[in-house]
């Protein structure tokens, strides 16, 4: 069974259709939140096979020692597909925040509206 790491914020009625699919969902925090694991220290220990959320949710405060790349770390080292969401109109300006930061192919930042379908084609 394979298991979707979710930041605070994502769509609830995502989250309940997945595990209706028979999917695992696993709450996964930033520094501010705590709403779950830091997704920082995700490992493979933690088998999770897909990562989703807003991209503010990586987005550091400028007091905060971490930097949008050490938030993605999980994708980048680990090779953990990170779907980062935003809405249509700022998809453009996002890919240039996370490519400033990394230019890991797990790191995907995606129109939310397309959280679905982006997530089957890669739990298949």
């Amino acid at each position: 069974m394979k298991t979707v790491g979710y930041l605070e914020g994502t769509d609830p009625e995502f989250l309940t259709k997945l595990v209706c699919m028979g999917y695992r969902t696993l709450p996964i925090g930033n520094d501010i939140d705590n709403h779950g694991k830091n997704i920082a220290f995700i490992s493979i220990a933690d088998k999770v096979d897909l990562i989703v959320g807003y991209l503010h949710k990586v987005s550091p405060l400028p007091t905060m020692t971490k930097s949008l790349k050490e938030f993605l770390t999980p994708g980048i080292i680990h090779h953990i597909p990170i779907l980062l969401l935003t809405p249509t109109e700022t998809v453009s300006n996002a890919k240039k925040i996370v490519a400033e930061a990394t230019t890991s192919p797990y790191i995907k930042v995606i129109d939310y509206k397309n959280l679905m379908d982006e997530s089957k084609k890669i739990l298949k």
